[in-house]
């Protein structure tokens, strides 16, 4: 499935242009340990729909919640490969990961193999109510799905026109679908790509000298990029238009989600920065459960605080 790619905003080059939000302060913000595994243990990815939630990690490790993650059971799928991204909502759960690996499970139903059509490893993935899914991955690795994850079709997009260097292939960290169909990924070289009709064109709205790991976009339309060298942006607009903040952090920024309360939680490799009003400040987490570990996956199931999860298995919990 060949997909034409357009030229969409202009391009916000280098990390220079980011302005000051508000003066980082550290916060003694309380930690609590939910789940902690042995030293082979990793867990990459977390999503939750209501009170319901799935932690995802290596060797096919699946951790899930029915209480808003204060308890969680653990299984494993067959498979040997890290699952690296999740995606839950109210008639499914998708996870991707090493070799194309693509999971998918109905709500009482087990988890379901099933061909995505790509060896590429695959990092991240999103759906919307309607049954549109895209993951994506390694070496421009998009992959798109019109019926909830049961059959996909890779995309093919024009690197050279997008601005790639001799159109080289980037890879893509990050991926978030809406309800209306727009699908925005993140990914190498700062890029944020953007596609309004469900795939078909895409637009470039971002590009910099720092890969942006993680995206997440609020049905408000306020979502958040972050990435390397504690690079991030902030959106009002479902994504048309970003802009560069300052986080207070130079760490490298692995996750982000935020809620419609103006929480915001940016986890990092041993550190993470919390808001309470939508990024006007910041407030860096002091405990040695934060800055002695890295975390990866992200997730607001509530009013609580975030839930993170990442090195040896753990799955914590942090007051915001």
């Amino acid at each position: 499935m060949q997909i034409l790619t357009r030229i969409g905003a202009p391009l916000a080059l280098g990390l220079a242009a980011c302005a000051v939000t508000g003066i980082a302060t550290t916060a003694q913000a309380g930690v609590e340990v939910l789940v902690q595994g042995t030293a082979h243990q990793a867990l990459f990815g977390v999503s939750f729909d209501g009170p319901r939630g799935v932690a995802v990690g290596a060797a096919g490790e699946v951790q899930s919640s029915e209480d808003a993650g204060k308890t969680w059971t653990r299984s494993t799928l067959p498979t040997e490969l890290s699952l690296l991204g999740v995606h839950v909502d109210a008639t499914r759960s998708i996870a991707v990961g090493q070799s194309g690996l693509v999971f998918t499970k109905a709500p009482g139903a087990e988890w379901t193999k099933v061909d995505s059509g790509t060896t590429k490893r695959l990092f991240s993935v999103s759906a919307n109510a309607e049954g549109l899914v895209v993951a994506v991955g390694e070496f421009g690795g998009l992959i798109l799905s019109q019926d909830g994850g049961a059959t996909w079709h890779t995309l093919t997009l024009d690197w050279a026109t997008l601005g790639t260097e001799g159109g080289a292939e980037p890879h893509l960290y990050g991926v978030t679908v809406e309800a209306d169909g727009k699908v925005t990924v993140v990914g190498e070289f700062g890029m944020i790509l953007q596609s309004t009709d469900r795939g078909r064109t895409w637009g470039l709205q971002n590009k910099a000298s720092a890969s942006l790991f993680a995206i997440d976009i609020r049905s408000d339309g306020v979502g958040y990029a972050v990435g390397q060298d504690g690079y991030a942006l902030k959106t009002t607009d479902h994504g048309a238009t970003w802009n560069c903040i300052d986080v207070g952090s130079k760490a490298i920024l692995t996750g982000v989600t935020s809620n419609a309360s103006g929480q915001v939680a940016i986890s990092a490799m041993r550190e993470m920065v919390v808001s309470s009003n939508d990024g006007s400040s910041w407030k860096h987490v002091e405990s040695p459960e934060v800055t002695t570990m890295w975390y990866v996956g992200v997730a607001m199931p509530g009013s609580e605080g975030p839930l993170l999860v990442g090195q040896t298995g753990r799955i914590v919990k942090v007051g915001t």
